[in-house]
C-alpha cells in the first residue's frame, strides 16, 4: 500500500451531502489511522436521503454538521479531494500558500434528482458506491473496515 496521507479534506458545494457521504466512508475505513473532515464552499444542513443511504450500510452521519472553507479549524491537510468544480476553485484557492495536493473527483449532485422517494434514492446509492470505489481505488485498501 501507498503511503497513507495524515489528514484529507474533502469539499463539495454545500458539505451537505457528497463531502459528508465522502468523510463518512474514508472515516469507517481508515479513521484510525488518518484524519478526515469535510467543508464545502457554502453550508447547509446535511441532507436527510444522504443520511438514509449512510445508515443503509451502517455509517451513521446524521450528526454531521457543515462548515465552510472559512469555518475550517485546521487547514493542515495532505490531501483535499474536491468534489464539484466550486469547490476545486476554493481549493486551490487554499492551497495557493501551503504545500497540499489537490485532486478533482468530479462527482454528480444527486440532490438535483427529482422524481419518487425510490429514484431520488437510487441517486444517492449511485452516488455514494461511486464514492467507495473511488475511495478505494486512490487508497488502495481492502474494501472491509478495519475495526
Amino acid at each position: 500500500m501507498d503511503a497513507l496521507p495524515d489528514a484529507v479534506l474533502f469539499a463539495c458545494t454545500q458539505n451537505s451531502v457528497r463531502s459528508p457521504m465522502a468523510e463518512g466512508l474514508l472515516k469507517h475505513f481508515l479513521g484510525h489511522r488518518v484524519y478526515v473532515d469535510s467543508c464545502g464552499v457554502r453550508t447547509s444542513e446535511v441532507d436527510g436521503f444522504a443520511v438514509a443511504v449512510m445508515e443503509e450500510i451502517g455509517i451513521d452521519i446524521s450528526k454531521h454538521r457543515a462548515k465552510s472553507f472559512d469555518n475550517l479549524e485546521d487547514t493542515s491537510f495532505d490531501l483535499i479531494l474536491s468534489l464539484s468544480p466550486e469547490a476545486q476553485h476554493s481549493a486551490v484557492e487554499l492551497t495557493r500558500t501551503m504545500a497540499c495536493e489537490v485532486e478533482f473527483w468530479n462527482t454528480f449532485d444527486p440532490s438535483m434528482v427529482e422524481g419518487s422517494r425510490e429514484v431520488r434514492l437510487d441517486a444517492y446509492r449511485k452516488v455514494r458506491d461511486q464514492l467507495e470505489t473511488r475511495i478505494h481505488q486512490r487508497f488502495s485498501f481492502d474494501l472491509k473496515p478495519v475495526f
